[in-house]
């Protein structure tokens, strides 16, 4: 009977063949199917493959007879794997052969304790049950179960403290709740090795007995069901429940009988030793509020620890302060754990032995640490503990803790509760600040402790900005003055404004008021050294702040033209350097410099003057010439002209059926179509002259590189859609007649593209049956459309239109007595008909129905009078 998991579990992918298929797309009819669980197309990852390939025994048989009879080999399959990006090793179980369905169930008690959480069915409790309920579970069954009970765990918590305080955006966790929490894998423990002299032996124990000296000998020894070790030569030796340093006690005994160098003197001639290489196991119980109740089997040298551990420790309602051992009728030992969480000491010394019962009742005092602690959580606290001891449990204050507030929020007790809903008051204990601990305040149940942190606002400096080397904040000290500030912000710099100093003081009352002092000079001592108080902001001004700064413009033929600022000295040469000199169309002996009128209320608003640069520009050689050093002025505006008629090669580019396809330099300015034609070898045989497809570009744009993989046509023009426009031209009268008004002139950007001839013609738009329909000589636009099944029933037959193969666009004129003008689509030609416009105004209708009626009786009556 396969196992029956809850519906959290069943949104896993399964089942395990489909998985297979999907990971080694194994040949198959099943291939394709989706797996249940997942959307189609998502595949299941790779803990969750894990997690059913070790939880379905059935399936993984149905795996490896699949695997067998795929013909892949094992290094196929993990290629296909790592291929998909799985691991590769993650059929090898099932490709070796490795038996990985041995997995039972834990014992009843467990079962019990699942079933009530609701974690599994009932019809899964039942298998599991059928199964060996004293066996331990496998790791993989094992990690379903605890990520399942914790999963509903978590669903059930209720939150006992209404008034906790959040920290960082969420609930405080209960401390110590995870560390027995093993989500990755089952806790395993330690079933050899050394253990010390008062280990208690046992049947089961595997003991190495070494003699060595006069006798070299080494025996093991297995203790048996009736307490016994045999040792040859030796006999029988009862062991059960002495320590190990007893049965040593009574080696020396026997085994001197036999060896007369056995001695327990230092020199004696023979010696040995006993070890214990393997430990039995023993049966124990964990009851309580635990997360996994039940029966475990652990090493005869375990303690409370370790069964919490393999029990995955208590729950949120269990009790961390006081775990109880009972061996029969007796409690044995009581184990606090938060000795061992925050101090690391281990209490739980005594060793647990078959029949032993660990219980976790349920917890006590639960109280909240929240705010500037080291470790803010939910602690447990024992009666008599109090605030000391929490925040002592907390890791105590953090270095930015205000530690002479804390606050606690308590609810009231029962019987302290007020009329009016006084059932909650907050409590502010004051400490000691230099103190080493805070009070010992009671602590109640429900409490949570907020510690505060030291307020956020800085005191205790002055501001100093402006005219100085180091700006910003500087700590004010008693009897602090103004000189001692500038001194600590580095002086005042070279062009410091001498006259004034303000000083901004923020009165009692949140005010400022304005105070003034002045430097005596340049070295910045202080006429007026005030003495400074907390919240001071000084101002040092700087002569140049209150001085215009003038500038030059530069435009033109420069390669960077705009404002520069205007320095005494200015030259010519030096602007154009500031400007990255001329480009190479520039003009520059026709440099102009305009300037701001020396008299200007006459009205004038510039006069100008030539001031021509050497030739080619600002050259190396010519930088320290005469003409160079025209001095400026503020304000100045200097233009470097273009050069008239200066132009780069204009490409044009054409393709398709052509015998030289490329990108063509036009030779002259009015270059045309006929002759860029002659110049690329003409047309080729296959060439369509009546489907041309010329682009003209909208705007001086860069040309954007073609996309990967862009095939010829789309290669003419890789411009942005908007930025070109296709021209309707008559290629084929253009090469009867040069002087055809289509034979265009070129210009730079121009794309032409003379495709093969195509026998089709393309119907799109609001027909019946949308499509290419086979070219058929003097058949007009309706024929086309009827090819197409005809009109559909939103086409608006007023206004289709045909586009020609050479970009021409005509359309259909509906007359309403004479015959239609309908357009003839020639081979690659497209017809496209509009849907038909509802217009939400009434109709008119009826009134057009009625003139057009009145038209008709009036042509009727005189025809019938021109008859008589």
């Amino acid at each position: 009977m396969p196992l029956i998991l809850p519906r959290s579990f069943q949104r896993l992918p399964g089942p395990l063949v489909a998985l297979a298929l999907a990971l080694i797309a194994l040949p198959s009819t099943t291939a394709a199917q989706q797996i249940p669980g997942l959307p189609p197309g998502v595949r299941p990852s790779p803990e969750q493959a894990r997690q059913i390939l070790q939880a379905q025994p059935e399936l993984v048989r149905q795996l490896r007879e699949r695997l067998q009879g795929s013909g892949l080999t094992p290094d196929q399959v993990r290629a296909r794997l790592r291929a998909e990006g799985y691991p590769e090793d993650l059929l090898d179980p099932y490709l070796t052969g490795a038996d990985t369905t041995q997995t039972v169930t834990p014992a009843p008690g467990t079962l019990g304790a699942v079933r009530s959480l609701g974690v599994l069915s009932v019809e899964a409790v039942d298998t599991l049950a059928g199964l060996d309920s004293m066996a331990d579970v496998s790791d993989s069954v094992r990690q379903v179960i605890d990520s399942l009970t914790l999963a509903r765990l978590d669903s059930m918590r209720q939150d006992s403290l209404a008034d906790s305080v959040t920290l960082r955006g969420g609930r405080l966790k209960q401390f110590g709740l995870e560390v027995f929490r093993r989500h990755t894998t089952r806790f395993q423990p330690v079933t050899t090795g050394p253990v010390d002299r008062s280990y208690r032996l046992g049947a089961g124990d595997m003991l190495v007995l070494i003699l060595t000296g006069d006798v070299e000998r080494t025996h093991t020894l297995e203790v048996n069901r009736e307490g016994f070790v045999l040792i040859p030569q030796v006999g029988q030796i009862h062991v059960a429940n002495l320590t190990i340093r007893e049965f040593e006690d009574l080696l020396y005994s026997r085994l001197g009988r036999v060896y007369s160098g056995v001695r327990r003197t230092p020199n004696a001639p023979t010696r040995f030793s006993v070890t214990v290489a393997r430990l039995r196991n023993v049966q124990v119980f964990v009851a309580g509020d635990v997360v996994r109740p039940g029966a475990f089997q652990m090493p005869a040298s375990g303690t409370v620890l370790t069964a919490l551990y393999a029990s995955g420790g208590p729950t949120e309602s269990g009790s961390f302060r006081r775990v109880i051992v009972r061996r029969s009728d007796a409690v044995i030992d009581t184990v606090d754990l938060y000795d061992y969480l925050l101090r690391g000491i281990n209490r739980s010394d005594v060793r647990l032995e078959s029949g032993d019962v660990v219980f976790v009742p349920v917890r006590g005092t639960l109280v909240s640490a929240a705010g500037r602690v080291v470790r803010p959580a939910r602690y447990e606290l024992r009666p008599n503990e109090t605030l000391r001891d929490l925040l002592e449990m907390a890791g105590g204050f953090e270095a930015g803790a205000l530690q002479s507030r804390v606050q606690i929020h308590r609810v009231l007790p029962p019987a302290s509760r007020g009329s009016g809903g006084a059932e909650r008051v907050v409590i502010d204990v004051a400490g000691d600040p230099g103190a080493d601990s805070v009070p010992n305040f009671p602590i109640v149940p429900g409490d949570s402790v907020v510690v505060f942190g030291v307020p956020a606002a800085v005191r205790g400096f002055v501001t100093i900005r402006g005219n100085v080397w180091r700006e910003g904040r500087i700590g004010v000290s008693p009897d602090m003055k103004l000189s001692d500030a500038i001194r600590l912000a580095g002086g005042p710099k070279p062009d410091v404004y001498l006259q004034q100093v303000l000083i901004s003081r923020l009165g009692t009352d949140s005010s400022r008021v304005q105070l003034r002092s002045a430097f005596a000079d340049s070295t910045g001592r202080i006429a007026n050294d005030l003495p400074l108080r907390e919240g001071d902001i000084i101002e040092i001004f700087s002569r140049s702040a209150f001085r215009e700064r003038p500038w030059i413009t530069i435009v033109g033929a420069v390669r960077r033209a705009g404002r520069i600022p205007y320095r005494e000295g200015m030259t010519l040469g030096d602007a154009v350097l500031l400007a990255d000199g001329t480009t190479e169309d520039a003009a520059p002996e026709a440099t102009e410099i305009a300037r701001l009128p020396p008299d200007r209320p006459s009205g004038a608003l510039a006069e100008t003057m030539r001031a021509p640069l050497p030739p080619g520009g600002l050259t190396a050689g010519a930088a320290g010439g005469e003409t160079a050093e025209v001095q400026l002025r503020p304000y100045d505006n200097v233009l470097v002209p273009r050069r008239g008629g200066y132009d780069l090669q204009r490409l044009v580019t054409i393709a398709g059926q052509v015998r030289a396809p490329g990108r063509y330099a036009l030779t002259s300015k009015t270059e045309r179509l006929s002759e860029l034609l002659t110049r690329a070898g003409g047309l080729t045989q296959e060439a369509y002259p009546g489907g041309i497809e010329f682009f003209r570009r909208n705007g001086p744009i860069e040309r954007a590189a073609p996309p990967p993989g862009a095939d010829e046509r789309q290669r003419v023009q890789p411009l942005p859609p908007g930025f070109r426009t296709r021209v309707g031209l008559d290629l084929p009268r253009v090469l009867e007649n040069p002087r055809f008004r289509d034979n265009i002139i070129l210009t730079s950007g121009d794309s032409i593209f003379i495709p093969e001839f195509n026998p089709v013609v393309v119907v799109n738009g609001a027909v019946n049956a949308p499509g290419p329909v086979a070219y058929a000589p003097g058949r007009h636009i309706d024929w086309y459309v009827n090819a197409a099944v005809g009109y559909a029933s939103s086409a608006d037959r007023r206004r289709p239109y045909v586009t020609q193969p050479d970009g021409r666009r005509e359309a259909v004129v509906r007359r309403f007595l004479l015959a239609d003008n309908l357009p003839h689509p020639r081979p690659g030609a497209q017809i496209f008909v509009p849907p038909r416009v509802i217009s939400e105004q009434p109709s008119n209708a009826p009134q057009i129905l009625g003139v057009v009626a009145s038209v008709i009786a009036s042509l009727t009556t005189i025809v019938i009078v021109a008859t008589q």
